[in-house]
């Protein structure tokens, strides 16, 4: 159940930022923006760190990361954050969300069924196809215009 309230958080909190970012966006540019995000995450992250997990991961344990890999996510950052605020911009959050979502429900399974980059290979289930192509229709659905 606690997954399932955070992954509730984490979406609201996504939509939430995407509506900020394309703000600031509005006022200075796209990657100013995207920079003032990745700056602020840092430090937010980083105090976190400092306080909470300090004793449990140095700052050394990221060199021995297996899969360097791994270590891109802060650039795929970036690029989310650019992404978000365009499509924000040019869909409205309600539409950009969910084509996002759509989105990342797609690669995900397809990360799952292939087990790329570590994760547990899952076996192909029509079902959850189907469950993708019925949020595409209910994309289609919400786009409709009288």
């Amino acid at each position: 159940m606690w997954g399932w309230i955070i992954a509730i958080i984490s979406g609201a909190l996504m939509s939430v930022q995407g509506v900020f970012n394309t703000g600031v966006t509005k006022q200075t540019s796209t990657w100013l923006a995207s920079a003032w995000v990745a700056i602020s995450s840092f430090a937010v992250a980083f105090l976190l760190w400092a306080i909470f997990e300090r004793n449990e991961a140095s700052i050394m344990s990221l060199a021995k990361v297996d899969n360097k890999y791994m270590l891109l996510g802060g650039v795929i950052g970036a690029f989310i954050t650019w992404t978000v605020i365009q499509s924000m911009s040019a869909l409205g959050p309600a539409k950009a969300v969910m084509l996002i979502v759509i989105s990342q429900l797609l690669v995900a399974y397809i990360i799952e069924i292939f087990g790329w980059f570590g994760v547990e290979k899952v076996e192909f289930q029509w079902t959850r196809l189907l469950g993708i192509v019925l949020s595409i229709g209910g994309f289609i659905l919400f786009k409709w215009e009288k």
